[in-house]
């Protein structure tokens, strides 16, 4: 029975999982690699440029650190005036999509995808993530694959997200639960 499980001889990501050509993903990790990270503290500009530049939907004033990780950027899409902090991963193989006014603190994981466990071919997945306008993930949240948080929510700080959360709520643990309401 077990030997049906994960043989990963047999893995094969589905055609199209990227969203781009591999030549386009290898070019946006080199671009990634050179200009985005390696950019100065200050140069938001220069960065949600470069974002744009692959697809990325990116709305004004929106500020992105250079150590922030952007998997498929043509996947993104920020609202006006949100802030991506230090280390944020945004682990996009499927779409993120991120509302007006919101902030992900430093070293959160924004995860998109992962592998069938009991698949014998290990498949992969990728569901959209969904954040909402006014929302607060404080530092080192991880939000699963397929999730929605709602209009101004917050996140405590190390929380896991594993359901959807319900707007003007805080929300706090692992699995993260409402303890309050924000307003």
């Amino acid at each position: 029975m077990t030997e049906n499980i994960q043989n990963l001889n047999n893995y094969k990501n589905p055609d199209g999982f990227r969203g781009r050509s591999k030549w386009t993903v290898q070019l946006w990790w080199i671009v990634y690699a050179l200009f985005f990270k390696l950019s100065p503290q200050v140069m938001y500009g220069w960065r949600r440029f470069l974002l744009r530049s692959f697809g990325a939907k990116i709305g004004k004033n929106v500020i992105i650190r250079p150590s922030a990780q952007i998997t498929y950027p043509w996947k993104i899409s920020i609202g006006d005036f949100s802030w991506v902090g230090d280390e944020v991963v945004l682990y996009s193989l499927g779409e993120i999509e991120i509302g007006s006014n919101t902030v992900i603190s430093q070293r959160s994981y924004i995860c998109t995808g992962s592998h069938h466990y009991n698949s014998e071919n290990f498949e992969i997945y990728a569901q959209k993530i969904k954040i909402g306008n006014k929302c607060w993930l404080a530092s080192d949240v991880y939000v699963a694959p397929s999730i929605t948080i709602n209009d101004f929510t917050v996140v405590g700080a190390r929380s896991s997200v594993f359901s959807n959360l319900p707007a003007n709520k805080v929300c706090v643990g692992s699995p993260a639960k409402p303890i309050k309401d924000r307003i």
